[in-house]
């Protein structure tokens, strides 16, 4: 396991937010992920929930932006965010759009040849980042996951996928059916290749068509003024998909909200709320 390195360390509401980079076996470059450590953390063990963000994020604009510190505060729990994508690779056309490479990882591990080696961000996520979280930092066994649009997209698939490892999920705009939509098209055909029966085990709506898994519960809070939703987001789709199914979801249609992190910061409260029903 590589070393870390500090990159930022700011003290907030009693706690640590930082920042630190890594050498990653997984994606074969430095990866940078925030942390943000509570004052409990000082006396205690933490649970642990881990932010997805979306396209052209990376790992500072969700602990600039949404104020979230102050509820992880309160709750005593630890929060971590990775990088959107690989950077630095030198991969042909990674920096070409703002929807596919460089900041637009979209959660996936890529099979086409250009891209497999480095665009691992499943596995990362899903394999690496927690076991460097659990060896470095004062964290309990209880994990959970949530994101935004991409991100949000990635932390539902995710818990599809293993549904036994989060105690639980939830999602900001999350990018429900990516087989259907621009972005998703274009993510999964670029970093799977054009045989879509390969897309299924990252898109939501599909998966949660065949889920057979134990029962699991998922909020979703989105925003009524979204200009993706009905284009990129599809979030009906993932309702339809639902049903008859043992997932549950609480879906929150927020009137006049759009995509942005003004929405994002109004009800991150709510998301801190409940999560620590289930980590705490």
């Amino acid at each position: 396991m590589s070393e870390l390195n500090l990159v930022l360390s700011q003290k907030c509401f009693g706690g640590f937010q930082k920042v630190f980079s890594h050498l990653s076996e997984e994606l074969k470059c430095q990866m940078k992920f925030s942390i943000y450590i509570p004052p409990q953390a000082s006396e205690k063990l933490c649970p642990v929930l881990y932010w997805l963000s979306g396209l052209t994020c990376d790992e500072t604009n969700f602990i600039i932006k949404s104020g979230f510190q102050q509820y992880a505060a309160k709750h005593g729990i630890i929060v971590v965010a990775p990088d959107t994508s690989p950077r630095g690779c030198n991969i042909e056309g990674e920096d070409e759009s703002y929807d596919f490479g460089t900041g637009a990882g979209f959660y996936v591990d890529a099979t086409e040849d250009k891209w497999k080696t480095n665009y691992r961000m499943f596995s990362y996520v899903t394999k690496e980042l927690p076991k460097v979280i659990e060896k470095e930092f004062p964290v309990t066994e209880k994990k959970s996951i949530f994101g935004h649009s991409m991100g949000g997209h990635g932390a539902i698939t995710i818990a599809l996928k293993n549904p036994e490892a989060y105690c639980s999920i939830s999602a900001f705009s999350p990018i429900c059916n990516p087989s259907e939509g621009p972005w998703g098209q274009k993510a999964l055909s670029g970093y799977l290749g054009s045989d879509k029966s390969t897309w299924k085990q990252y898109d939501s709506t599909l998966l949660a068509k065949s889920y057979t898994g134990p029962e699991i519960n998922i909020l979703i809070d989105q925003g009524t003024a979204d200009i993706y939703l009905e284009k990129e987001l599809l979030t009906q789709n993932l309702i339809e998909a639902c049903k008859n199914t043992p997932i549950k979801i609480d879906l929150r249609m927020q009137e006049g909200y759009d995509h942005l992190f003004y929405f994002i910061s109004t009800f991150i409260g709510d998301h801190f709320d409940y999560h620590a029903k289930h980590l705490l």
